[in-house]
């Protein structure tokens, strides 16, 4: 691909990235959430209870950042933590019943970004999203080893 088309592809992606977040954050402030909180909620109701290190993972962000919102959750009564049975350094985190209220919430609110942000596309290059994003984010995970290609080459 040229230059040209390149910038102007990562250019949208990073764009769409941007809004995303900034409107997904609009959503979420009414309900006392931040971005990235709204998903560890979601992956406990969806899941049940998990250990940080399994949040960590699922949620795709480092352990830090797990431990920070799982605080800011457990302080507002969201979710509680407890030490693992197998290993007291692991905390298990799952969603108490206001957290539930809050991860059915959060899921109107997330049905409804999905639907605004689809808006106008048809209804084939919707059902192919999913797998399209899913596959260019495997394509820039940094958790993976790095791959240089220059053109001409494979």
């Amino acid at each position: 691909m040229d230059f040209e088309y390149a910038d102007a592809l990562n250019q949208a992606i990073r764009l769409l990235s941007l809004r995303h977040r900034a409107r997904a954050a609009a959503l979420l402030a009414p309900l006392g959430l931040h971005p990235g909180q709204e998903a560890l909620l979601l992956e406990l109701d969806r899941t049940g209870p998990r250990i940080q290190a399994q949040l960590s993972e699922a949620l795709g962000c480092e352990p830090p950042s797990v431990t920070l919102m799982t605080r800011k959750l457990e302080a507002s009564g969201h979710i509680r933590r407890e030490p693992a049975p197998s290993d007291k350094r692991a905390s298990i985190v799952e969603l108490t019943d206001s957290g539930k209220a809050l991860a059915d919430q959060v899921k109107q609110l997330w049905h409804a970004l999905a639907e605004e942000t689809v808006t106008g596309l048809p209804a084939q290059t919707v059902a192919e999203l999913p797998a399209i994003l899913n596959t260019m984010t495997g394509n820039v995970d940094s958790r993976r080893p790095a791959t240089h290609t220059t053109a001409g080459t494979v």
